[in-house]
C-alpha cells in the first residue's frame, strides 16, 4: 500500500462533484498495474524481465473467469493514476462467510502526481463494493502500514495492520532463476518446445537355454528385417508396462519380471526420422522348448521366430542392428549395462 492511502479529506459524492472516475481493469491493464507495484509498493523496483513474468501472469487471471479483480482511475494523460487490485480464494466455510470465498487486498498504488485526490479511496470503494456485492465474497484480509490503517478501519477493517508472514518453498521445490542474474529465463512452455525430442521404444531380450538369441520376422520392415521383442510406448506409459504389452501382443506370452534392464540404446535423428530413439532392452530370461514352441506371433507384424547363435545373427541384419544384439548379449553375460549410441547411423 502506498502513502496515499492514509486518510484525507471527503472528496464528495459522486457525479461531477469531484469524485474520481472509476473503471474495472482488464487483462490489457496487467502491465500497467504490475508497473505501480513495481514503482509504488515493492520495496525495490522489479527488473523488465520480472515486471513481463508478472504481467503474463496477471493478465489471465483478471479475465472474468480468473480470481483476480482490479479497478482503476486513469489520468488525462492516458498513464494509469491509481489501481486497487484484489485475489479471490476459497476457504473452509462459516457462519460468517457461507459460500467459502475471501478476497485479499493485494495492492493499492496510485502515482506520486495523482495522489491527495481521493483515487486510492475510490479505487479501494470499488474493489470492495464489487467483491461483496458481485462476487458474494464476505471475508476480505490484506497487510497495511500503521499509517493506511485507519482509512481500512472506515471501511470496516479491523485488527492490528502489521500482521506476520513468511514466504516457505518445499526443500524438493525448483527455484525460479533471478531475472536480474540470469536474462536468459523463457516461460517453461517455451522452453519444453526448445528441448531435443525422442520416441521412446522398449525390447525384451530371449533366448533359449543355451543363450542363443530369439528375434522375430518383420513382414513390414525390410530396413530391420530380425529384431527382439517390443516396439514403441504409448504416451504416458511406463516402461515395464510397455514391455508387458508388446510381449503379450506379439508372442502371446506374458513377460515375467521384476525388470532388469540391459542395455541403453540411442539414435540420431534422421531424415525420415525427424526424432531421436531411445531404446531401453530388458532380460526376458531364458525360454525352455515348450515355452518357444508355444509363442503365438502376429502376422501382421512377424511370420517367424528363430534362435541362432549369436554369430551367426551377423549375416542376416544391418551391421548397427547386430552391433545392439552383440551389446545386449554381452550385458547378459557380463552383468554390466550397455550404452549405445550409433544405433541407426549410416
Amino acid at each position: 500500500m502506498n502513502a496515499d492511502m492514509a486518510p484525507t479529506a471527503t472528496t464528495g459524492p459522486p457525479g461531477d462533484t469531484g469524485r474520481p472516475p472509476v473503471r474495472a481493469a482488464t487483462p490489457a491493464d496487467a502491465e500497467a498495474i504490475i508497473r505501480m507495484r513495481s514503482q509504488y509498493v515493492l520495496s525495490a523496483p522489479m527488473t523488465e524481465e520480472w515486471i513481463r513474468r508478472c504481467t503474463v501472469e496477471l493478465a489471465p487471471r483478471l479475465a472474468p473467469q480468473g480470481d483476480a479483480r482490479g479497478f482503476v482511475v486513469d489520468a488525462s494523460d492516458g498513464v494509469m493514476a491509481a489501481c486497487a487490485l484484489g485475489l479471490i480464494h476459497p476457504v473452509l466455510p462459516a457462519r460468517s462467510y457461507p459460500r467459502g470465498l475471501a478476497a485479499r487486498v493485494q495492492l493499492v498504488a496510485t502515482r506520486p502526481d495523482a495522489r491527495r485526490r481521493g483515487h486510492a479511496r475510490a479505487v479501494v470503494s470499488a474493489l470492495l463494493d464489487h467483491l461483496a456485492d458481485v462476487e458474494d465474497v464476505t471475508l476480505f484480509e490484506l497487510h497495511t502500514s500503521a499509517e493506511a490503517a485507519p482509512l481500512y478501519r472506515q471501511f470496516g477493517f479491523s485488527g492490528d495492520p502489521a500482521l506476520m508472514r513468511m514466504t516457505r518453498h518445499s526443500r524438493s521445490a525448483v527455484a525460479l532463476p533471478d531475472a536480474r542474474a540470469d536474462s536468459s529465463w523463457v516461460p517453461p512452455e517455451q522452453h519444453a518446445q526448445s528441448l531435443p525430442k525422442a520416441v521412446a521404444f522398449v525390447c525384451l531380450y530371449v533366448t533359449d537355454e543355451n543363450d542363443r538369441p530369439l528375434q522375430l520376422h518383420s513382414v513390414y520392415s525390410p530396413g530391420h528385417p530380425w529384431h527382439m521383442i517390443g516396439g514403441a510406448m504409448d504416451l504416458g506409459e511406463r516402461p515395464w508396462d510397455a514391455v508387458v504389452r508388446e510381449c503379450r501382443e506379439e508372442t502371446g506370452m506374458t513377460a515375467a519380471g521384476p525388470p532388469r534392464l540391459l542395455a541403453t540404446v540411442f539414435g540420431q535423428p534422421r531424415a525420415r526420422r525427424p526424432y531421436s530413439t531411445l531404446q531401453l532392452v530388458f532380460d526376458g530370461g531364458r525360454l525352455t522348448d515348450t515355452q518357444i514352441r508355444a509363442l503365438t506371433l502376429n502376422p501382421r507384424e512377424h511370420d517367424e521366430a528363430r534362435i541362432l547363435p549369436l554369430t551367426e545373427w551377423e549375416a542376416l541384419m544391418p551391421a548397427h542392428d547386430f552391433a545392439r544384439l552383440r551389446a545386449v548379449e554381452e550385458a547378459r553375460r557380463t552383468g554390466v549395462a550397455a550404452y549405445v549410441d550409433t544405433w541407426g547411423d549410416a
